[in-house]
């Protein structure tokens, strides 16, 4: 259940339509679908904001079949995340109304369901290099299902600082900005020092050597002195847009 659905259920026992022992059952139903190999969580939408997703990265074929068919009958979208290629390939070819998303690794569905107007504004996606897209487009693309305008800046790390402050301006008018950065991670701490809006840095796992698979960015994006600055974990695009979302969300 949502909170379109909750809403429309209240109206009903308003106008009469239904009774409220007929409402009082229908908010009783469970809202956990135990099935062989997870257990979906029906309100998390309505509790959280946020509607669940499936990490796919560890799930075989047949576990992320039997989820995503039971998800995909419900009002919500539907988001697989860390799936790679092989595996959407035969995911799709056993369930119907699924989208796979290449360069996010993104399986997604219910696209109808997504939720408007339930924004304060526009959230900017930006990262450092070209290699660093993965990750910025599977923010970029969870923030849409989320219901999010999104905005994105690509390819502006400080290797070349004019490239990042040319686009000042832009930078100020986001409610909140996702910067992703590999290798040394100072974009996010450039960017925070630009707009009064919150900075959410992603360090990827982008760099080599001494860059050991993104500790490298996380430590030095810990250890900002940028004011305004939060850090996820490596290369977790995902967690990245659900705390944009938090922040860009209207409660009401």
């Amino acid at each position: 259940m949502n909170k379109k659905e909750l809403f429309t259920l209240l109206q009903q026992v308003k106008n009469g339509r239904i009774n409220p022992a007929q409402a009082l059952q229908k908010l009783c139903l469970p809202p956990v679908e135990v099935l062989e190999s997870a257990r979906l969580d029906h309100h998390r939408l309505l509790r959280t904001g946020l509607p669940e997703a499936v990490f796919g990265e560890n799930k075989t074929v047949a576990q992320l079949v039997e989820i995503l068919q039971a998800m995909l009958q419900g009002p919500t979208v539907v988001l697989a995340t860390r799936v790679d290629p092989a595996k959407a390939e035969q995911v799709c070819a056993q369930v119907d109304g699924l989208q796979y998303h290449p360069d996010s690794g993104l399986l997604t569905g219910n696209k109808e369901y997504i939720t408007k107007n339930m924004h304060r504004g526009t959230v900017m996606v930006i990262t450092a290099g070209t290699s660093d897209l993965p990750i910025a487009e599977e923010a970029q693309l969870c923030l849409e299902y989320f219901g999010h305008p999104v905005e994105t800046l690509y390819d502006v790390g400080v290797a070349g600082i004019h490239r990042i402050l040319s686009h000042g301006e832009q930078i100020q008018q986001a409610v909140c900005l996702i910067v992703v950065a590999g290798m040394e991670g100072a974009l996010p701490s450039v960017v925070a020092g630009m707009t009064p809006s919150p900075v959410i840095a992603v360090p990827s796992s982008v760099g080599y050597g001494t860059g050991t698979g993104g500790f490298s960015a996380l430590l030095g994006m810990l250890n900002s002195c940028a004011p305004g600055m939060a850090v996820v974990n490596i290369d977790n695009g995902f967690g990245a847009a659900c705390m944009a979302a938090a922040i860009n969300r209207k409660r009401f």
